[in-house]
């Protein structure tokens, strides 16, 4: 944050301009703006800034830049031995992009904590997909879905969104894939927004905000095609 008292959140409807301020202006909690609505428009705008909306039923749009910020570095993924075991196990089958709202929706589902995953961010995030700003990448168990995770795109900049898991370990194969995919398909960086425990676990550390958004505005720059992405657990060559 820059010097001064920091701002309250702008107030935002419908009919707003599809602009945000500079995060840098906000304290660590990260609270930029409440309301407005899930337009492309409007998404992609506040992804392009290092926002994202996060909020519930009965609430307006929240749109949220936290300090610091979650990334997971490909060379910095922790593959422990059990997960190794699973991975190379194998018995599964992955793919790229082949049904981005059910992916959403598993993600929603039997949350003891609740979920932000209302039907209208899918339909929202179902908009990007199909302009081809988000993406989800499956995990298969004799055809049945069952992990998988998904996130917006913005140049050679990923934010990864949410995952889920209906079997053991497949929440963690999914990351492992998604990670070492983007990867090989020129991804600079992978934004999981906030470090758990289990991310922690895996990787995933925390950076400056200031130095996450100088790091997504040149990565947003360049120009990634994950048209066509064939999902991998196994390391890109170095």
């Amino acid at each position: 944050m820059r010097g001064g008292a920091p701002r309250a959140p702008v107030a935002l409807t419908p009919e707003s301009p599809a602009r945000f301020p500079d995060p840098r202006l906000y304290d660590g909690q990260g609270l930029v703006a409440v309301g407005g609505d899930l337009s492309q428009a409007r998404l992609l705008a506040a992804y392009r800034r290092g926002i994202f909306p996060w909020y519930d039923i009965g609430y307006p749009p929240m749109w949220w830049s936290p300090d610091p910020r979650a990334i997971l570095e490909p060379r910095e993924l922790h593959v422990g031995r059990s997960l190794r075991r699973v991975l190379e196990r194998g018995g599964f089958e992955l793919a790229w992009n082949t049904c981005f709202e059910r992916v959403m929706g598993e993600c929603g589902r039997g949350r003891d904590e609740g979920t932000w995953i209302m039907p209208e961010m899918v339909q929202a995030y179902a908009r990007l997909h199909r302009a081809g700003h988000a993406h989800s990448l499956e995990v298969f168990e004799a055809g049945e879905l069952v992990g998988g995770i998904y996130g917006v795109q913005l140049g050679a900049a990923f934010a990864a969104e949410s995952k889920f898991h209906r079997r053991t370990d497949m929440s963690k194969v999914a990351l492992v894939a998604l990670v070492r995919s983007l990867a090989a398909a020129g991804i600079e960086l992978l934004d999981v927004q906030f470090v758990t425990d289990h991310l922690a676990r895996l990787g995933a550390r925390e950076i400056p905000r200031r130095e996450y958004l100088a790091r997504l505005a040149v990565a947003a720059a360049k120009t990634v095609d994950l048209g066509g992405l064939v999902p991998t657990v196994t390391p890109p060559r170095v």
